[in-house]
């Protein structure tokens, strides 16, 4: 170790491999040790809080070097992949004993954090993505692969808005995009993106390796025949992971085509507002995900994370959905069947480590289990008489002889590791239970043959013995060795006593010694051909899987659908969203006190509703308890709701809230434009749309102006809407726009206390309620007294707001005063002071058109 010059065998080998992976951090091993020299190693001891040390010279100067035990890298890689780092692994393949010069070494492994499958480094919770790229603005080709489970998509997506929010969906940990591309594009900012060179993505190229990976003349089985593209991102996803891992993939079998037009589409701000798997602060709590997901398996809830994000708008596979959950509903049925999931685990990643060959002694101990629980799953099963359920069932099998190969094979609770053996069962190889018996018998043989040569030689101070250096030997007192038997051979002389051997110990000597390291190799062979045995029925088992996930869903959303009371929604082919006392499904759950449940009614006569008042009062939980209730539906989920009844819907678009983006130099009012721009240039008379507050980030008349002309494009529009606002002058929209209606949230005052009553009541709110909602906030008494006085100054000078149509509004809808949209204008001032009996009649006519002209 301490021969570390840079021009050392050593290093020179060091730096050949470290040259073909400049980017990523190396870890060499070294005897014991993994080591990182350079600048890997400042990095990796700053990143790990590990000690930075130097070793030898390069250039006059120490080489930095940082290193840590092989056996605890584990944890060093997990927060080093959590980092978003790449860790190359170059392991020793040569025999130090044998090696001429420094040990051979290779790369055996390259670990990214979209191609991990260890247990340890992922979130057992969450898919683990790997996405690719191709295209440009009009048209993009986009792949996506989880190496940990095996699933390999690819689908075509037009502009770059729609490619954006499916990003935002697929949230992929690594983003590979074509070098050739200019930067500064809109990817460039998102997490985990890695330019690649061009020919990786190249179609003829791609279309000729996913081939042979899928054993087939051609991806017309998959339906993916025509797509240029994806399939050029997928080629590209295909040589990244073979590049990674270092080994066949026989876990990836399929390409699953998608398309956008079987889904309801929601961008990244609509995913975000919504809260399904991740909260506004970027946490998990008190999200959608939370609520729903009690799955027995992480396996089941991966799957339900990804129906939440991929809502269906194909009716055939909801009523299937919704059909099984009922029957499993029926009787309580689930209850039977959650327990057998919950032995089953995580065997769709188990899986992928065994197509890997990375599995570890326990990845197979837990296959073990699962495949001895199916049967008895099976026959749970086997009363479900709905027809999704039974073709779930035949899908899941059971495996008797792989269940009774692993039973024999696999101990009890076996070792983390094979490294050192102690995996494989008593009884499973004859060879390997020779072998051990032999190293693990040599103490009583040590034992026995003392006993016997004292016997044999009649000299009472025998002893046999062994040590690492010079191996078995029997000793005797240095008086006594002269009367040592004629077969024994001199060995070593020490102070008093002399050592021998004899052929007998000599010829066990030789077979005890080889047979532990034999036993070892024996059993890592027996262990490899185990993996090799379930590779060949890897695909019935992936497929098995992922019935098991699916079952595992369909069971946790009957559970749910009793425990949260939720109800069956029905789909209709007239276009309506018909809600009797819905509620938020998260709110709910926090509430300690009971949530006040709302109805919706929106069909053909009606398509939007202006929502007006108190803040507080509960109008964004209204609205999106709406969306959560519509989503819960497309994903085939019973809904929190007496009675839902719906139509299909293609987007649902939510613009609650924002804030400043300030690394996009963009303010909150920026970011609420763009979001609402997005709204009225996708939303069609089949989208849900949710718009919060549009226009409150600018000055009253802007904000006001812009809040109205797009509530007027939205009904124009004929989406489903719900617009909630403090514009009170908004509520005299249905005047002009017959497919608009008005709710308002109320509230009551008690002993200048503001109530709020979280009740939806149709027609516009009579008050704001912003002092009492100030003062419940905690704003000096004096302060809200003074604004007391302002207000009342305010109201006795507004003027009745003219609708659209030329009509005073004041008769037909109560007044509310804006604080600023009430401001006196500059004429009323003039024209209070103006002495009208000093002016001639030509005068006020000149006025009058000077006035107006003004105005």
């Amino acid at each position: 170790m301490s021969d570390l010059s840079a021009h050392t065998p050593m290093m020179q080998q060091y730096w050949k491999l470290k040259n073909q992976h400049p980017e990523q951090l190396m870890f060499y091993r070294m005897g014991d040790f993994y080591e990182l020299f350079y600048e890997d190693a400042k990095k990796a001891a700053a990143l790990l809080d590990i000690t930075l040390t130097a070793r030898g010279q390069s250039a006059g100067k120490s080489i930095p070097m940082c290193g840590l035990p092989f056996h605890a890298a584990e944890g060093y890689l997990a927060k080093l992949v959590r980092l978003g780092e790449s860790v190359v692994i170059c392991e020793q393949i040569g025999d130090p004993a044998t090696s001429k010069g420094p040990v051979e070494r290779q790369v055996v492994r390259i670990i990214t954090p979209g191609t991990v499958s260890d247990e340890a480094l992922l979130d057992e919770r969450r898919d683990n993505l790997l996405a690719a790229v191709l295209g440009d603005e009009r048209l993009f080709g986009l792949a996506t692969l989880d190496i940990t489970s095996g699933v390999f998509s690819v689908l075509e997506i037009q502009g770059w808005e729609n490619l954006l929010a499916e990003l935002d969906r697929l949230s992929p940990v690594e983003l590979l995009i074509p070098d050739d591309w200019p930067s500064g594009m809109p990817l460039d900012k998102r997490r985990g993106v890695q330019r690649r060179a061009p020919w990786d993505f190249d179609r003829d190229s791609a279309l000729k390796g996913l081939c042979q990976q899928f054993a087939t003349r051609d991806l017309k089985g998959f339906g993916c025949e025509n797509l240029t593209l994806a399939i050029g991102a997928a080629g590209c996803l295909l040589t990244y992971a073979k590049e990674t891992q270092r080994t066949a993939l026989p876990h990836l079998r399929k390409l699953q085509h998608e398309r956008l037009d079987d889904t309801v589409i929601l961008d990244g701000a609509s995913r975000r507002n919504l809260e399904l798997d991740t909260n506004l602060s970027g946490g998990r709590d008190n999200t959608l995900q939370a609520v729903v997901d009690h799955c027995q398996t992480s396996m089941g809830s991966r799957l339900l994370t990804r129906w939440l994000n991929r809502p269906l708008r194909d009716l055939t596979t909801l009523q299937a959905r919704q059909d099984s959950i009922s029957c499993l509903l029926d009787s309580y049925r689930f209850e039977q069947l959650q327990p057998q999931l919950k032995d089953i685990g995580d065997i769709e990643r188990i899986l992928a480590r065994i197509g890997l060959r990375n599995a570890r002694p326990r990845d197979l101990a837990r296959l073990r289990d699962a495949l001895a629980a199916l049967p008895a799953l099976q026959q749970a099963m086997s009363a479900l008489e709905v027809a999704h359920l039974q073709s779930l069932a035949n899908t899941i099998q059971t495996y008797p002889e792989l269940a009774d190969l692993l039973a024999r094979a696999i101990i009890d609770n076996p070792p983390a590791v094979i490294r050192d053996g102690g995996v494989l069962k008593t009884g499973y190889d004859a060879e390997l239970d020779e072998l051990q018996s032999l190293s693990e018998n040599a103490g009583q043989y040590l034992m026995d043959l003392e006993a016997r040569e004292k016997a044999r030689t009649g000299l009472a101070n025998l002893k046999v013995g062994y040590n690492r250096v010079h191996g078995y030997f029997i000793e005797l007192p240095s008086k006594q060795a002269e009367s040592a038997p004629a077969d024994y051979i001199r060995r070593q002389t020490l102070k008093g006593a002399e050592r021998f051997i004899t052929p007998e110990l000599k010829a066990y000597e030789d077979k005890a010694l080889s047979a532990q390291s034999r036993a070892l190799a024996r059993e890592k062979q027996l262990y490899d051909e185990l993996l090799e045995l379930l590779i060949g029925q890897l695909a019935p088992l992936q497929d098995s899987a992922a019935a098991l996930a699916e079952l595992d869903v369909l069971s946790n959303l009957a559970e749910r659908a009793l425990n949260l009371n939720l109800n069956r929604p029905q789909f209709v082919s007239q276009a309506c969203m018909h809600i009797e006392q819905g509620r938020h499904p998260v709110v709910e759950q926090v509430l300690e006190s009971p949530f006040v449940a709302n109805d919706l009614d929106l069909d053909n006569d009606t398509r939007m509703l202006i929502i007006t008042g108190p803040n507080m009062g509960g109008k964004s939980t209204y609205m999106r308890q709406t969306a959560l209730i519509v989503l819960l539906a497309h994903i085939g989920s019973f809904v929190p709701a007496a009675r839902c009844e719906l139509s299909l819907v293609d987007r649902i678009f939510t613009r609650i809230g924002s804030s400043d983006d300030l690394a996009g130099g963009r303010s909150t009012f920026m970011v609420e434009m763009s979001e609402t721009a997005n709204i009225l240039h996708n939303a069609s008379e089949r989208s849900l749309v949710l718009m919060d507050e549009v226009g409150r980030g600018t000055s009253t008349f802007d904000g006001l102006s812009l809040a109205w002309s797009a509530a007027e494009h939205l009904a124009q529009l004929r989406a489903f809407t719900l617009f909630a606002t403090h514009y009170f002058e908004l509520t005299v929209l249905p005047d002009s726009q017959p497919l608009v209606a008005n709710v308002h949230l109320n509230a009551t005052e008690y002993n200048e206390r503001i109530v709020f009553l979280h009740r939806v009541l149709p027609g516009p709110a009579s008050q704001s309620y912003g002092l009492a909602v100030a003062q419940l906030a905690g704003v000096p008494g004096s302060v809200i007294q003074r604004a007391r006085e302002h207000l009342a100054r305010l109201e006795a000078s507004s003027l009745p707001l003219e609708t659209s149509g030329g009509d005073s509004a004041a008769g037909s809808q109560p007044l509310q005063s804006d604080l600023f949209a009430s401001l006196p204008h500059p004429l009323l001032e003039e024209l209070r002071k103006l002495k009208t009996d000093d002016l001639t009649p030509r005068q006020a006519l000149e006025l009058l058109y000077a006035w107006q002209k003004r105005i």
